[in-house]
């Protein structure tokens, strides 16, 4: 079968499809969705007239995944690919919903999703009604909407795929900016959905840096950075400062800003300089706050907040000192939203952050009598603080490692942390499309100096190897990417990966949309 090439069009019922590039394509393929099969949603959408006849989950996700995604791509743009011209173009055709709700946008390389859901949970816990938008998802698209901390309903999905795909149509034809792209269309559907939901606030996690980033067509009412280390270097630069500059770009004329504590000087430095040019308050975590563990075990761990307004006495059931940061930062936004008029007491915060739940962080489970930590650092600065909290929450004799990164992360540079564990290693290939290749993958792992003792296509098959060779005083440690991550929690608790029918190849095989 002959793909398109770059740029060309297809019209099949009136519908103008743009593909993507190759590297894109290839990871179309990876899902098993081909321009054979890519119309079939099309025109399940286009035969239910004015849009009244509802269309399926699987039909709404082949739709939105006929997009180029860039999450997926081993290709990315880099700044010249990305604006926000069109998403802006995007919102305006579905009505301006990037305006008119009260936001926390958080942007940052570590803690941003942990940070967001802990915000989340603060204000639900006081009463109000909360969006968040978070990415990427663990075992489901729908994770990436929630209001609260609960994702919406795969029929909600559709229903607002349906609602916002003439939008898509429009933009795409429009012929000046090109095709909106998946993570475009999923940042519209989370505007539209909060939007309707009428929330009192909705909670926005950056998708990639922040300048050009989707999400940044709003004007929040806080801003928030995390942790900034080096990560996505072939978008959005080489050092700290200039990926800093990226996340800087979600500061706003006279919002206020929280910045969480940075271990390098020159991310505070970009950080004060743009508060400085938009007029805006910033709040230096690191400066401003402080706070101390009293206990911890792997329950949660208890600690005192020293914060803007107050001191307050807090339990957290996620683990590890950078939570604690996060949990700091979290504090120091929604204090922040109180200045602003915001009712918030010691006991939401207390409740919310008591209450908070953020799989694939940290997480510990047991399967067989073998201890197991899964978590889904994927950068070398958030390996080196999993690799702290492995030494502080647990006595082992020896660490096996299942392990997987994607393409366009640094392997070495993780690797090189985690060899402080001189861990055994099951080298393991994840569904992603982005996963490396078996061989290039134990190649790095022996280079790093760490022994390989298994190999597996299948991150199952490899957490099983782990098991069976793992000691009774051993640990497993499953890292390298989230996709690692959610694949060992769906096998460790028999979570159905989605399969989409549609989605199939030559093989006629379906695969997971992860």
């Amino acid at each position: 079968m002959n793909m398109p090439v770059r740029g060309r069009r297809i019209f099949s019922l009136g519908i103008a499809v743009d593909f993507p590039d190759a590297d894109t394509r290839a990871a179309m393929i990876r899902l098993r969705l081909t321009p054979a099969n890519l119309p079939m949603a099309r025109r399940k959408l286009e035969h239910s007239g004015e849009h009244t006849t509802p269309i399926s989950f699987n039909a709404a996700v082949e739709l939105a995944m006929g997009l180029a995604d860039f999450e997926r791509s081993t290709h990315h743009p880099g700044h010249s690919g990305f604006h926000l011209e069109r998403m802006r173009l995007l919102s305006e055709e579905l009505g301006g919903v990037h305006r008119g709700v009260s936001t926390v946008h958080v942007a940052g390389t570590k803690g941003k999703g942990s940070t967001a859901a802990m915000v989340t949970s603060i204000l639900l816990s006081a009463g109000y009604k909360v969006g968040l938008f978070t990415s990427p998802h663990l075992h489901s698209v729908v994770e990436r909407i929630r209001i609260g901390l609960e994702p919406i309903a795969k029929e909600t999905y559709a229903a607002l795929l349906q609602q916002v795909w003439p939008a898509v149509q429009r933009v795409g034809a429009d012929g000046g900016y090109g095709g909106v792209t998946f993570f475009e269309l999923m940042t519209a559907m989370a505007f539209v959905h909060f939007k309707q939901a009428a929330v009192d606030f909705q909670v926005i996690e950056v998708g990639l840096g922040g300048r050009l980033d989707s999400t940044n067509v709003l004007t929040p009412a806080v801003s928030v950075i995390t942790s900034i280390s080096l990560d996505h270097v072939g978008t959005l630069g080489g050092t700290i400062e200039k990926i800093a500059v990226e996340k800087a770009g979600i500061i706003k004329p006279e919002a206020p800003v929280v910045v969480a504590p940075q271990v390098e000087a020159d991310a505070r430095s970009v950080f004060r300089k743009a508060a400085k040019e938009n007029g805006s308050a910033i709040v230096e975590v690191q400066d401003r706050l402080s706070w101390t563990k009293s206990t911890a075990d792997l329950n949660g761990q208890s600690f005192v907040v020293k914060g803007l307004r107050g001191e307050y006495e807090l339990w957290l059931p996620l683990l590890g000192d950078y939570q604690l940061e996060n949990a700091a930062t979290a504090v120091a936004a929604v204090e922040t939203l109180a200045d602003c008029g915001t009712s918030l007491t010691e006991a939401h915060i207390a409740a919310g952050l008591r209450n908070v739940d953020w799989p694939g962080r940290f997480q510990t489970e047991e399967s067989n009598g073998r201890r197991i930590v899964i978590d889904g650092a994927h950068n070398p600065y958030s390996m080196r603080r999993l690799v702290g909290a492995v030494r502080d929450y647990f006595e082992f004799d020896r660490v096996v490692l299942v392990y997987a990164a994607l393409r366009g992360h640094s392997a070495q540079g993780m690797l090189a942390e985690l060899a402080a564990l001189a861990p055994r290693v099951v080298v393991v290939k994840s569904r992603h499309p982005r996963s490396g290749q078996l061989e290039a993958a134990a190649r790095s792992v022996m280079d790093a100096g760490l022994e390989v003792i298994g190999q597996s296509e299948s991150v199952g098959v490899g957490l099983t190897t782990a098991i069976e060779l793992a000691g009774s005083g051993d640990l497993i440690l499953c890292t390298g990417s989230l996709s690692v991550a959610a694949e060992v929690t769906e096998e460790l608790h028999g979570i159905p990966p989605e399969m989409y029918p549609n989605l199939t190849g030559p093989t006629g095989r379906s695969d997971p949309a992860v």
